[in-house]
């Protein structure tokens, strides 16, 4: 059963309230305000749901701030279909924006593409991390190379074994290892 935070803004919630109950799900239900970050981590829902007129800058500040703290999956239903509104919407990180309301019977299909969605988001953020996080051990590798080919008169092959050895000796990464070097050439400068 997946837990539902809804939040109360400036549209009654009691019928969604309601078919999310029938639809099965656990729903929470609480008043947006200034609190709903520290609300949001420590209720930890599965899903956050607005229903309102249209976001207002400070929702969706939060939940900007929402998905660098707690990445959650956030559904907003919503009466305001200006693409302006939409964009920031998106540009928000929300999984999805549901405009002129919802029906009980579309609420689980919904619920579950935006759950779908926001797994995906979050296997293409984690996966550009790690690229970037290669390629920035790439350069900082290729940095400590040349600090040890100019220093230690060693070919770019030893360098990098060089490089390899001393991160497995230590029991370190060799981006780590890179970066060591790199940090005590800086000191014998």
């Amino acid at each position: 059963m997946l837990n539902v935070l809804l939040m109360d803004s400036d549209a009654d919630n009691a019928l969604l309230e309601t078919c999310l109950c029938q639809q099965g799900f656990n729903c929470l239900r609480i008043q947006y305000g200034a609190a709903f970050l520290t609300l949001v981590k420590d209720i930890k829902p599965d899903v956050v749901i607005f229903n309102l007129h249209t976001p207002s800058e400070s929702l969706l500040g939060d939940l900007r701030s929402l998905s660098q703290q707690l990445p959650l999956p956030v559904v907003i239903f919503s009466k305001d279909a200006h693409i302006d509104t939409i964009n920031q919407a998106i540009q928000s990180e929300i999984s999805a924006y549901i405009v002129d309301g919802f029906a009980c019977h579309r609420l689980a299909s919904i619920i579950h593409v935006a759950l779908a969605r926001f797994r995906q988001q979050q296997a293409l953020k984690n996966a550009l991390e790690e690229s970037r996080a290669q390629l920035e051990d790439r350069k900082l590798i290729d940095r400590a190379k040349a600090i040890l080919i100019k220093t230690q008169n060693f070919t770019e092959n030893e360098a990098y074994h060089t490089l390899r050895k001393l991160a497995m000796d230590r029991n370190i990464t060799l981006g780590e290892m890179a970066k060591n070097v790199i940090a005590m050439a800086a000191l014998l400068k």
